[in-house]
């Protein structure tokens, strides 16, 4: 199976798992030629309505706010220097069938995903997006845990 096309989410509150979740994502990219997708999923567009209020300069698209976020920024420039081809996408909806839907809709080959780990009971009442996401998404998923 040839891999063109991975997804790499990135939430705000990844921290140093974000490194690790982007240079496999890297790797994975330089061995196979592929592009990157990096996603950000806003819940809501208030929720965009929201970060746009703390930025400027920026149109007020889901990518274009997406595109400013500390966290894509971070995963960007770490990309961007490995001379990986990538792109932004900025998404809103729930954050697991957004994902899902992305993965389809960009013909993703494989998705990076990460998150922390929950006892049965956490995920029951909660839910987890990562959960859904390895679920829903048409290709395979790597998970990255938080220690």
């Amino acid at each position: 199976m040839s891999i063109e096309t991975i997804v790499l989410t990135v939430k705000r509150d990844d921290g140093d798992r974000l490194d690790y979740m982007t240079q496999e994502a890297i790797d994975l990219a330089a061995q196979t030629g592929a592009d990157i997708v990096v996603a950000h999923v806003f819940e809501s567009q208030s929720a965009v309505n929201e970060a746009l209020s703390r930025l400027e300069d920026v149109d007020g698209t889901p990518t274009d706010v997406a595109r400013r976020l500390g966290s894509v920024r971070r995963a960007t420039k770490a990309i961007e220097a490995a001379g990986v081809e990538f792109q932004v996408e900025g998404v809103i909806g729930d954050p697991g069938e957004a994902i899902a839907g992305l993965a389809e809709r960009v013909g993703a080959d494989r998705v990076f995903v990460g998150g922390r780990k929950r006892s049965p009971t956490g995920k029951a009442v909660f839910g987890s997006a990562a959960q859904q996401i390895l679920l829903s998404a048409p290709c395979p998923v790597t998970f990255v845990r938080e220690e």
